[in-house]
């Protein structure tokens, strides 16, 4: 079920408790840091004392080792324009773009992003959506670890294209998703990723709805994991061969946890439709734990059924485009808890939360991504570097449809 405003409200005031109890945990280690080589020579100590004058007693409690609790993110489209490349200016640093909101995805234990865009060289821009390679370092760099190139723009520049956008990802220390340079490189992957994180094994799949129109070549079918068989022209039929073939091999190696990274639905749109709701269901028959789409590049809702811990957000909105669009100007960087059990080892989402975010065109600054809620305390105080009175507002604005959105009003 969607949840309503207060729900989110609540929700964001728990997350503000969580930063600040963090904070205060770190002052205190600090400080027992100090003292611990002390404390733990007295406590040798006492413990062997005790331990010979004390009685033996039999233990009446079973006692499991703690949970495990990790962090995953997720931002939306990265969109390559004309005004995304040349926001980086002459030397082409994106290093400003993100520096606001990387600690978001950083301080997560595992975040991922979709590179809506190809690594081809020059020429950049909307001409074939290409990106300069520093756009991809400044991506890690902000501490993105996996990136969904299953999209729109898979193929524009044909498999070779697409071979060296891979490339691309992975000189930059990171890894993508949903697609392959060939189907031996299928064959290996087997359509699906894992990441094992402080002993928490996750596969994540990612599928794009289509290619822009565009047709995989013969031999090359494999190369791009797609939604629909008709994934060049109506997106009515879903692939569930397909589908079923990459969750059962993902689900033969025994996860913990299932991630479905969907490029799905239509641009510009709120409506959910028929086949998107199809496909919810057949990824969660399979035993697929949480859905994160994109792609619409609007903010659309988000469920969370917390008896079974699963989850869909069904998009995230842009993280990075020009915002011409009204609506496209505004996303979340989202936050799922994932926490397996110490007492049987069982995995689950266990809470949701994001953080509103606006891509920032002021014509006297480079476009960057921001934290909204910070941006506007920025321009309240006037701070150096505030956003534009313009700006403001539209943020203030936007606070209000991003719960509305999410709760699917």
């Amino acid at each position: 079920m969607a949840l309503d405003p207060e729900e989110l409200k609540r929700r964001r005031q728990e997350r503000d408790r969580r930063r600040k109890q963090r904070q205060r945990t770190l002052i205190i280690r600090l400080v027992i840091a100090g003292a611990v080589l002390v404390a733990l020579a007295v406590g040798i100590f006492l413990f062997a004392t005790l331990r010979e004058s004390a009685p033996e007693q039999e233990q009446t409690e079973q006692t499991y080792p703690a949970d495990t609790v990790i962090r995953l993110a997720a931002a939306g489209d990265l969109n390559i324009t004309d005004g995304v490349v040349q926001s980086g200016g002459e030397a082409l640093d994106y290093t400003e773009t993100f520096i606001d909101v990387a600690h978001l995805l950083a301080d997560a234990d595992i975040s991922v992003v979709n590179f809506e865009g190809n690594l081809t060289g020059a020429p950049y821009g909307a001409e074939n959506f290409s990106a300069p390679q520093s756009m991809a370092q400044a991506l890690a760099n902000a501490g993105v670890d996996l990136v969904q190139l299953a999209n729109s723009y898979s193929i524009s520049e044909g498999i070779l294209g697409l071979s060296e956008t891979i490339d691309g990802i992975r000189a930059a220390g990171m890894e993508p998703l949903g697609v392959y340079a060939d189907q031996a490189a299928y064959s290996a992957g087997k359509g699906y990723t894992f990441r094992e994180v402080q002993g928490i094994r996750i596969a994540f799949v990612a599928f794009t709805k289509g290619m822009d129109g565009m047709t995989l070549p013969a031999g090359s079918e494999n190369c791009v994991n797609v939604l629909y068989s008709d994934y060049d022209s109506n997106y009515q039929t879903v692939n569930e061969e397909k589908i079923n073939a990459v969750l059962d091999a993902a689900r033969s190696q025994s996860p913990d946890l299932v991630v479905a990274l969907l490029h799905w639905g239509s641009e510009f749109n709120d409506t959910i439709s028929e086949s998107q709701e199809k496909i919810t269901a057949l990824l969660q028959e399979k035993g697929v734990d949480a859905i994160i789409g994109t792609h619409s590049h609007y903010v659309q809702k988000m469920t969370y059924d917390e008896e079974n811990g699963t989850f869909v957000a069904y998009s995230l909105g842009d993280f990075f485009g020009d915002a011409q669009r009204a609506g496209s100007e505004y996303s979340v960087i989202l936050e799922l808890e994932i926490t397996k059990s110490g007492a049987d080892g069982s995995t689950r989402i266990t809470g949701f939360d994001y953080t509103p975010i606006f891509t920032v065109t002021d014509p006297e600054q480079p476009y960057r991504v921001v934290r909204i809620a910070e941006a506007m305390a920025a321009y309240e105080a006037s701070y150096m570097k505030k956003v534009s009175a313009e700006a403001y507002e539209a943020m203030k604005y936007a606070l209000t449809r991003i719960d509305k959105r999410i709760s699917g009003e």
